[in-house]
């Protein structure tokens, strides 16, 4: 699973516009927004720099969030 920070995605309004910019790569991805953390994790087939692409071109720019450590 993938993790972003979104730091324009501060309500659920966005977090809707982020959700359909992903599905637009990939309707099937499972996608799980926090806009009060502005993260979003997203688990698709689609290339990371597509799912980056997309929501730049919705306005919210991301960058990749390192997994937490397990345990």
């Amino acid at each position: 699973m993938l993790r972003f920070h979104v730091p324009n995605m501060t309500c659920g309004g966005c977090a809707k516009s982020v959700t359909k910019a992903l599905q637009s790569v990939d309707p099937k991805a499972r996608i799980e927004t926090d806009p009060t953390t502005r993260e979003v994790r997203v688990e698709s087939s689609a290339a990371e720099s597509n799912l980056l692409a997309v929501l730049e071109e919705a306005g919210y720019p991301a960058e990749r969030r390192s997994e937490p450590a397990a345990g």
